[in-house]
Formats: structure tokens, sequence, C-alpha cells
């Protein structure tokens, strides 16, 4: 028997099947005829995905910059699991890694290259917090929170260092097994074709959309060389929208020329999750549907590309033996005046909303899905 059926859900091909989950799996997927001891008649009335993944964000509650709790940012929003990206360093993982034992949302962490994480603006202006030593001590703690590092790589985070700090960075990634590294560009120096230069396989570039100077697009509106061969040695983009990175202006061209992201996020923390302008990964997600991605491509962006991404080798399908995280949404008419970090605004004719979520085989209701629907979970 089943732990809970749901009947007749909308996949984002259109397609309608049942989903059967167990034991806090996916247990099955079509034409369901067992019993559950929970069932719930969706009616092809809303969709389901597997659990939205959120890559970039900052929610560790202590930060002084960039706070917030997990679950404001995460199931609460339809969101199933969250990446902290570079909020704590080895000196407060610990700290961080207790904290989340308590959120519903399942919580990993990129680790900051700098000991002391987010404590200021310029972590890696002093190459004594950049200690080796100290990040690989925090791997061995946690190999199963942490699932990669971060280095932020912008003028105002790296002072005087220039490239040093990735140099670095890359030393710790192949010191730890070759984990993932997410590089944070804006503006120069380092020059973005140095960075880029250094990247490998499996290396994200986030904030790929950002319309600071030293962006993915030269002057001319192409492509830079050098991220065009970064892409090719199988370096990911990462759109992390966040308060100042996100233009429409480069964002449609890059994507009108191929140059499509593998992961969505949202860089959200609570400022500008109350205030604006990312306000929920849902939100970001729309702007792009806007752009002119396609709903399968934007639900891609957050589940299986972003799962392959952070080798969350359970998460991110609708399939036999992932992880029963599971995102129930609408697509809503409603055209809307979306805004960028540039504020500039972009008309959008429809936005995802987020109904309720299943995490580890267990519902919850978000607010938007509270007002319309009683899935009884």
């Amino acid at each position: 028997m089943f732990d809970l059926l749901l009947r007749q859900a909308r996949l984002v091909d259109d397609t309608v099947r049942d989903i059967a989950l167990k034991d806090g799996k996916i247990a099955a997927v079509g034409d369901i005829d067992d019993l559950a001891r929970k069932t719930v008649d969706l009616r092809g009335e809303c969709y389901v995905s597997a659990g939205w993944i959120d890559s970039h964000v900052h929610c560790y509650p202590k930060s002084p910059i960039y706070h917030d709790e997990p679950d404001s940012i995460g199931i609460a929003t339809g969101v199933t699991t969250v990446i902290d990206a570079g909020s704590t360093g080895a000196d407060d993982i610990d700290d961080f890694y207790s904290l989340t034992r308590e959120a519903v949302t399942d919580v990993y962490a990129l680790l900051n290259i700098s000991r002391v994480g987010l404590i200021a603006q310029n972590e890696l202006a002093n190459m004594a917090n950049i200690d080796g030593e100290a990040v690989n001590q925090a791997i061995k703690r946690h190999p199963d929170f942490i699932v990669g590092l971060k280095a932020r790589m912008s003028s105002s985070v790296v002072g005087e260092n220039g490239i040093t700090p990735l140099v670095r960075a890359k030393a710790m990634q192949q010191e730890n097994g070759g984990l993932p590294l997410m590089v944070h560009i804006g503006n120069n120096p380092p020059d973005l074709d140095d960075i880029a230069e250094r990247l490998t396989a499996g290396d994200i570039i986030t904030h790929c959309y950002n319309g600071k100077p030293n962006r993915i697009l030269t002057p001319g509106g192409e492509l830079r060389a050098s991220v065009t061969r970064a892409i090719q040695r199988g370096v990911r983009l990462d759109v992390g929208h966040g308060t100042a990175s996100l233009s429409f202006a480069v964002a449609r061209r890059a994507i009108s020329a191929g140059i499509l992201p593998h992961t969505i996020s949202s860089d959200i923390y609570c400022r500008n999750r109350i205030n604006g302008p990312v306000y929920s990964l849902a939100n970001v997600m729309a702007k792009f549907l806007a752009i002119g991605m396609s709903l399968p491509q934007v639900i891609e962006c957050v589940t299986a590309n972003a799962a392959d991404g952070l080798n969350l080798k359970t998460k991110g399908r609708l399939a036999p033996g992932f992880d029963a995280d599971l995102t129930l949404f609408t697509l809503q008419r409603q055209p809307t005046v979306l805004v960028d970090a540039e504020n500039d605004s972009l008309q959008a004719e429809e936005l995802l909303v987020p109904l309720a979520a299943v995490r580890a085989g267990k519902g919850y209701m978000t607010e938007q899905g509270s007002a319309k629907y009683a899935f009884d979970f």
C-alpha cells in the first residue's frame, strides 16, 4: 500500500499521470490502481513537477548581511530544496548545519572559501581568511551537507587580491574530489575573461545575466569568447537574480542567441524577498517564461539541471526511486509588469503560482494554495 497517491497530476508536458509515494520516495508514475493510505485527486487542474530546487539562496539566519529562514524561502514558496551559496565559511558551518536540521526544507551549503563567510562584503580581501585546511576539515565534518564551494570574484569582495582567491579556490576544489565551484561575477577587477579561462567542467558562473560592465556580453552584444570556451568545456550558467544581478536586456539577448541558463536561481534573502525585485523563485521563473523560455525548459532549470549540477543524485526527477519531493503549481493568466535588478520592466502574461509542496512524502500547502485548494495531505 502506498503512503500517498496523487491522481491525475498534470506534468509539464501536459500529460496526466498518477504519482504514488512510499517511504519518502517516488514509488510509481503512470496509471495506478493500487490502494494508498491517502489519495488526492488533482483532476488534471494543476501541474506537478519534481520538487523545485533553488541552487543559490542565503538562509543562514545569523548572517549579519544576507540572511533568512530556510522555510520562508523554501517550503512556504513551493521550493523543496535550497542551497545556501556561501553565507557561511568554515567558522560557522557547524552552527548553520545544526540550524538546518530543524527546517522542513532540505538545505545544503556551498562553503565560502573564506573561513569567516559573509560577515562583510569583502571576505576575500584578506588572504589569511582563505584557509585551505579549514575548508578541508569542514568538508570532512559535513560531507553530505556541503555540496560545493563558493568564491565571490568581484572587486568589492577581493580588494587588491585580484584573481588569486580563485586560484586558491581551484586548488581547494581539487583537494576535495572536484566538488562543484560556484563563482560569483560582478564588477572588475578581476576581469571576467581571467575568471572564465580558469574554470573547468562542472564549475558554475552565477549572476550570469548581470548588467554590469564586466558581463558575459561584449559591448557589441556578442557572447565573450572566453565564456563561449568555458561553456564548451562544461562550465554551467546560473541566474542568481539577487538585488543587483539580473538584466532583462542581457538575458533576452543571450537567450535569443541560444545561451540559456543551466539553472534558474533566486539569490534570495529577507530583504529582496520582502521588498523585491526577487520575491520568490516562482517569480524569477516567471521572468524567464516572459523572456521566451518554455515551461518545460524553466522547470528543468529548477529540477533535473539543478540536481545534476550539484550532484543531488536522488532529486530533480519524477521517477521511481527518487526522493518524494514534489511541487504543485498552476500557470495563472495574469498580465503583470515584472522588474529586473536594473529597474527595467517586462510584461508577463502568466505567473507561476505554487500551491503546495511535498517534501519527503509529506504535503505542505503554500499561502496561495491554501486560499484556493484544500488538498488533504
